[in-house]
């Protein structure tokens, strides 16, 4: 299964928020540690907080935090969250696809069951177990160097 570079982004951010859950980062501060659009980064952050995963502040000292503690957040939820509008394939659509098998097809009952089983795996790690703490503070400055 592959997941879209939204989800991707999605938890690439909640990984770094995970390694410093007091703190609130900046879309642009994320965007440059992993090397990604912001203006991509800022509308994954708002699904994860119209998710519930993240509690955003606008304004100075804004940005975003965990909305929950990260050992409460599985991947399984924030991936089913993200990837919700993503069909697996046509036929998992919700409008059921222009699939020509669709009468007689063997396959979609056991896609369906791969992706549960998937997701059941995903359900049993928590945020907190993949915590991305960043770069020490200095270490950008001694690789510099």
């Amino acid at each position: 299964m592959r997941l879209t570079a939204f989800t991707d982004f999605g938890l690439r951010a909640l990984m770094r928020l995970a390694g410093e859950p007091a703190r609130s980062f900046s879309t642009g501060e994320i965007a440059v540690e992993f090397g990604i659009s912001r203006n991509h980064l800022i509308k994954v952050v708002r699904d994860l907080a119209d998710s519930g995963f993240v509690a955003t502040q606008r304004g100075s000292g804004g940005g975003f935090r965990l909305a929950r503690p990260p050992q409460t957040i599985t991947l399984g939820e924030v991936v089913r969250a993200l990837e919700q509008r993503q069909a697996l394939v046509e036929c998992f659509r919700d409008d059921g696809g222009d699939c020509v098998l669709k009468p007689r097809c063997r396959l979609k009952q056991r896609l369906a069951a791969a992706r549960e089983a998937f997701m059941r795996e995903l359900d049993k790690t928590t945020l907190a177990e993949c915590a991305y703490p960043g770069s020490p503070k200095g270490a950008a400055a001694t690789r510099a160097a």
